[in-house]
């Protein structure tokens, strides 16, 4: 038997985990905030409490694609963390919230944060906690078990045949009052949207786009989700197969 025989099939985030001299060599350009939690650290440690997660550990799951066909909910984080170790997170809102009690006024935070890899998964989440720290990192959980694919294509008359990173026909999102409207961009447009909604299209990774909004965009919660839910939108479309092909529309990563 071959060395290679002896070596188990793993999910990325698990081989990143247990072969940690690997990745200290890489620099690592995200920015970190103080006492982060660390999800490759949080692996090793890891005991797998559903079907799902004991398969991923057991490495008859290695990929996140693999785990939707599956069928089985995903309701560990370690669970998306092992699958898609690369997501990056950015806070959208940070608000305080406050209450009078009889005890006296009762101060807590309510985070909304963003995760994506930037190639065709993205995910939004909401948290509320006493402190601030606690609360983001409630907020990136959420949203990592909140994560989606997103569609991404070609469907700009001005742009060449071929593939693309747009969106791949218009669609509407809705969050109470706002209201955003995703049309296909030409290559090398840019993401013409406010800057809240750069922030979730970017983690997508969608690079060319143009929008239309209307109602309160001030508020950020809502611009946030409804650029969320027009993305979500794409996928309960219904596209034949030759829409497929002259879209150039692919789900997810790019394999």
């Amino acid at each position: 038997m071959t060395d290679e025989e002896h070596v188990p099939t793993m999910a990325p985030g698990l081989m990143q985990a247990y072969a940690p001299e690997e990745t200290d060599e890489a620099p690592d350009n995200r920015r970190r905030r103080s006492n982060q939690y660390d999800p490759i650290a949080n692996l090793r440690k890891w005991e797998p409490r559903t079907r799902l997660g004991a398969a991923v550990m057991a490495g008859k799951i290695i990929s996140y694609e693999a785990a939707l066909a599956s069928g089985l909910p995903i309701r560990e984080v370690q669970i998306v963390d092992a699958l898609i170790p690369n997501l990056e997170d950015a806070v959208i809102s940070v608000n305080m919230i406050q209450r009078m009690t009889d005890s006296g006024r009762r101060v807590r935070f309510n985070v909304m944060a963003c995760v994506g890899n930037r190639d065709g998964y993205v995910g939004l989440g909401m948290a509320k906690a006493k402190e601030v720290a606690t609360a983001i990192q409630k907020a990136i959980t959420a949203a990592k078990l909140n994560l989606i694919r997103v569609q991404r294509g070609n469907g700009s008359w001005e742009s060449s045949p071929g593939p693309g990173n747009t969106v791949p026909f218009k669609v509407n999102g809705r969050s109470a009052s706002t209201r955003v409207t995703l049309m296909p961009g030409a290559k090398g447009k840019g993401l013409v949207i406010g800057e809240t909604g750069k922030r979730v299209l970017e983690l997508a990774g969608i690079e060319d786009v143009l929008s239309r909004t209307k109602g309160q965009t001030r508020t950020t919660i809502n611009y946030a989700a409804a650029t969320f839910n027009a993305l979500q939108n794409i996928n309960t479309t219904r596209i034949s197969k030759t829409q497929r092909e002259n879209l150039y529309i692919h789900s997810g990563r790019k394999l």
